[in-house]
């Protein structure tokens, strides 16, 4: 089984009538992948569906969607599997020597 039939078959199990443009998405997927964040491919793939579904767009305007979002994936200025500002790692020395108050407290 190839992805085109994969489509077909997922087409016929979700009950709906779609054309999908494997590559352009499996295109779409890997650019924001790569330019945004790992898991962005799989979220930007659901929402170019969701919104061409929304607007019933036709071939051409579901083309111009994944454009806007090709655009806005390579603009992005993340590299991907880079550690937000607050997942950034701390080194233990760093936590050792930092001064605390009790407004920092848990307890």
């Amino acid at each position: 089984m190839n992805l085109h039939d994969w489509i077909d078959e997922l087409c016929d199990a979700l009950d709906i009538e779609a054309e999908a443009d494997e590559g352009l998405l499996v295109d779409l997927a890997g650019i924001t992948r790569e330019n945004v964040h790992p898991a962005a491919g799989h979220v930007t793939a659901f929402l170019l569906g969701f919104a061409a579904g929304e607007q019933g767009a036709d071939p051409d305007e579901v083309e111009r969607l994944a454009a806007k979002a090709q655009a806005l994936a390579e603009s992005w200025d993340r590299p991907a599997g880079a550690a937000d500002d607050a997942d950034a790692d701390v080194e233990f020395e760093e936590l050792a020597d930092a001064d605390y108050s009790d407004e920092d407290s848990l307890v």
